[in-house]
Parts: structure tokens; sequence; C-alpha cells
């Protein structure tokens, strides 16, 4: 059994942001394990290409949950990146902090230290902004975070269609203010994605002190007693940590590991034969994602960016994108969006995503001819599903309700928004280029028909989280507290998604980016407290 001092189970958004910075501790020897392969694909790397790793399925896995009639009797669908990188190295790049309410309400739920205030210099730190140099950015991190290179004309007309619409400009949705309608700024420099592979373990990849192995998914934890010593991978090879283990492997597969170690709902561990370490009921539950709901309409004429990627213009633009890293490869194609207060509220509680084309989802009948996508995504749902054991088999996938839809509220939200949003379309701006409604049919007018048509057609856009709550030991639900260590044992934390206590108002890359170095950080610091003469090599 080989031995290092602290291993991080999973190479995501958080996992690869861990290992890169705590490997700059010279004397502190790292295991990273991914269960997918390294970042090799280009189409990773290509801005415009995301959603070929998606479709082709080998740098991604589909979780699948049960049939929900919130969801007019579909499963809900949640792509998961199974790459050097995770979720940065598939998703659409787009940099978003949310709000600093976000952060001070996980604060006020428990999880102290995680307040607005305590947060945004670590953003800071990370980030390497090439358009904003003031109170909220970096200038000098390792995440570099970029304005567009290209702005598509459709992209431009929905924009303009906003502030005809009264929704003010936002050139920084990171700012100041994040309500507004405007391009959004995207983890990617020259025109290459930098996802967290690439930011944080790409500088390291020559540290002695660093082990990467991929292709190696993980069973379980080792305990002695109630300290975690290890991990046992998939295949029964087994590693040991005498400092400590981080579970960073999202808000599916790190609750899972946590059940299988023995860290759950006493009943529903008993009723796998699983032994209890801790018995933690909040494992697997609060699960949370950002569901969109899509709207989709023909344009005049072919102006979007449909057939692109065929012959012979996929070949332009790959060689003007190989000779320039300019072009329509690179743009991440969900080039402009915002934000938006449909409850009045006084901040917002919808965001809108726009792109230039029809809806490429997998598992979506595609529609023919050119087209945009607009849609429509509740912040802050209060919908909450559940992630739970289908069998101890460390490959089997998990048994998983998304709950989505299932509390009113987001219903009726969603409703006002898709409503907005109808409004929106229909301003001058956009109505120059855009034909008939596809995808609602312009027939689907009633609020019944419209609540149907959410039903059918609500989809993730990639964010779950909360399946490993932060909170105090007070709180029955929480599983990890502020400095991430888990509940009731020593030796364990958990970094990720997961640990969100509620989903940020944005995407969630750039907040597990955040998590990933304050558990580093934390990680240090006890090191330091341990042994006075641990020191680091930034």
């Amino acid at each position: 059994m080989r031995d290092f001092d602290v291993i991080i189970v999973g190479g995501g958004s958080a996992g690869a942001t861990l290992a890169g910075l705590l490997s700059t501790s010279r004397d502190c020897r790292v295991l990273l394990l991914e269960s997918g392969r390294r970042d090799i694909s280009p189409w990773v790397h290509i801005p415009a290409t995301f959603f070929k790793v998606i479709q082709k399925g080998r740098d991604a896995v589909m979780i699948t949950g049960e049939a929900e009639d919130n969801l007019a009797g579909r499963p809900f669908v949640v792509p998961q990146g199974r790459v050097l990188g995770g979720g940065s190295s598939v998703n659409a790049m787009l940099y978003l902090r949310g709000q600093p309410q976000d952060y001070d309400g996980w604060a006020e739920m428990g999880a102290e230290g995680w307040s607005w205030q305590e947060v945004l210099p670590v953003f800071k730190r990370l980030e390497a902004n090439d358009s904003f140099a003031d109170a909220y950015h970096g200038i000098d991190g390792p995440l570099s975070v970029s304005s567009p290179q290209f702005k598509h004309p459709l992209s431009k007309a929905f924009v303009e269609a906003g502030t005809q619409a009264q929704i003010r400009p936002n050139p920084d949705f990171n700012g100041a203010r994040q309500e507004g309608i405007g391009f959004f700024q995207t983890t990617t420099r020259k025109g290459r994605r930098t996802s967290s592979a690439r930011a944080f373990l790409g500088p390291a990849k020559r540290r002695k002190n660093l082990t990467i192995l991929t292709g190696a998914p993980v069973d379980r934890v080792l305990f002695e007693g109630t300290r975690a010593v290890g991990v046992q991978l998939a295949n029964g090879e087994r590693f040991s940590a005498s400092r400590e283990v981080v579970l960073s492997a999202g808000a599916f597969a790190s609750p899972m590991i946590l059940m299988r170690s023995g860290i759950g709902s006493r009943t529903d561990l008993e009723q796998h034969g699983v032994q209890v370490v801790a018995d933690l009921p909040g494992v697997g539950q609060n699960f949370q994602d950002h569901a969109i709901v899509p709207v989709e309409v023909k344009t005049r004429g072919a102006t979007s960016v449909v057939g692109e990627d065929k012959m012979p213009r996929g070949l332009f633009h790959m060689l003007r994108y190989l000779a320039t890293r300019r072009g329509l490869l690179s743009s991440n194609m969900v080039e402009a969006g915002g934000f938006i207060d449909v409850a009045g509220q006084g901040r917002p509680d919808v965001q809108l995503h726009f792109m230039p084309g029809y809806n490429a989802a997998k598992g979506v009948m595609q529609l023919e001819g050119h087209g945009v996508t607009y849609s429509v995504c509740v912040l802050r749902p209060k919908s909450r599903g559940e992630v739970r054991l289908r069998s101890v088999d460390p490959l089997a996938p998990p048994l998983f309700r998304s709950g989505v839809m299932s509390d009113p509220a987001d219903m009726e939200l969603s409703l006002q928004a898709l409503r907005r949003g109808l409004d929106l379309l229909a301003q001058p701006a956009l109505q120059s280029v855009l034909a008939e409604r596809k995808r609602p049919a312009a027939d689907v007018e009633t609020d019944e028909d419209l609540r149907s048509y959410i039903r059918a057609h609500v989809k993730t856009v990639y964010h779950p989280v909360g399946t490993a709550k932060m909170g105090a030991a007070s709180d029955p639900m929480a599983v990890v507290d502020a400095q991430l260590k888990v509940h009731g044992v020593d030796g364990l934390r958990v970094a990720d998604a997961s640990v969100m206590p509620c989903l940020p108002s944005g995407n969630t890359n750039a907040p597990c980016i955040m998590i990933g170095a304050r558990a580093a950080d934390f990680i240090r610091a006890s090191a330091r407290q341990n042994n006075p003469r641990e020191h680091d090599n930034p």
C-alpha cells in the first residue's frame, strides 16, 4: 500500500485546484486520483467544441435520474466531467461567482468564514482577468478570465433586444452589480480553454511530490476506528494517507463514496450491509441544480451556427482557429446572457442564456434548419432532490431523484421568466432576424400549456450541488463543517460542489475552484499547527 500525506479523490474543478496548490508545499506528498483520463482530447481545449466532448461520452458520463411526475414522467439527466479538469474541461466556460448575498447566506446557515467579504479575496487571488482590474478582480492569478474575442451577430442582436426591453447593459457580471444584459467572460486565454487542470496542474506537473493517477475510480475511504487512513480503488488497490483524505469527486460521486465508506443515514447504510462509521443523514440529501427552460426560434435565413461544423465551413473555421486562435471556434457559443429580477425582490432571481444555434443537448430531438436557443433559469430554486446508493458496487450508478420543479414556487417563477423572455424575443432587434417560434410552438400560450411545456422540456444547466452540505454540527443535515471536515470522523474532508449549502446565483465552476483553493489553505494551516516546521514554497 503506497503511502502519501494527502490523497485527493477527483481531479475536477475543485480537486485539480486543490492538488496543484497543495503541491507547492514541498514536504507534502500529494496523490490525486481521477476516475477519467487525462485531458488529451483536442475538443476539450477548443472553446466552441465543448458540446462534442459531452456528446461523444468519453470524457463525460451521464447521470440519469428516476422518472419524475414533476418532469412529465421524464428522468433528469446530468452530464458529469470524467476527465482531468472535470466540469471545467467540459463546460461552457462561463466565469460567474454569484451574488454577495449567496455567500452571506452560507455564513448565516452555519458556514462560518464563508461570507462574501471572506471569499472575495480568494476569488481575486486566483483570477487573471484580461479586462478588469479593480476592487472585484485580480490580474495575476493562475486562472485566466477573458472577455469574448468573437461575438456572433445574433448574440449582438440579443443584447440589443435586451436594452430595448429596458434591461440595462452590464459589461461585468462579477462587478459591483450582477443585474443586466451583456456578454459573459469565460475561463479562456488567447482562444483556448483554461480548465482547472490547465491552470493548476499544468504548473505542477514536474513537482516530484505530486502523483496523478487517472483511470482510478475510488470505491471507499479506509478507516481505523473513526480516522480516515487511506482509500481503496474499485479494483481493490489501496493507498494510505498519513494526514488527510479529501473527496473532490462532485455532487454525485462524493456522497456515494461517503456512503460506501460507512458515512450516511444509518438506516440506508444498514439496508446495503455497510458498516456505519458516522450516522450523517444529510449525505446525499439537499440535491439542487440550475434547470433551464429553452425557447427555440427559427431564423430568417442561414444566419445561425447550425452546420458550421460541417465541410467545407468546418475546415475553414478550424484552419482560421489554428492560425490565429480567433474566429468562431474561439467562442464558447453561450456568449450572451444576463440576470433579471422577475419577482421584484431587489436582486436578480433569473439568469438568461442565449445561443446562436438550436439546442445541442444530448437526447434532445434536434430541429432542422437555422435557429437560436434562448433559455431562462431560476437562480435559487427551492426544489430539492437526493442521491442514494443503488448498490455497493463502486461502478454502479446512483439512485437519483432531482426533485426539479417539485416546488410550486420554482414552476411559477419559471413561468413568469418564460413570459418575460418571450417579450424580449419580440423586440425589434430580434424580430428583424427571427422567424417562427418552434419550441414552444406559437399556439402554446396559456399558463397551463406553458407549465406543461416547462415540465416536458426543462433540463440541467450542469450545476449539481449540495449533497454534502456545509454547516454546524448542530444542523442535523450538515455533513461537513466550515473547514470542510466531515462531522464525526477525523482526517476526512469534502471539497467540491457538494458542500454548498445552496446554489450560488450563477454558474458553479468559479465557486468550485474557490472551494478547492480554500481547502488547500485549510490543509496547510492544519499542517502548520501540527508541525511548526512545515513551510510552503509558493
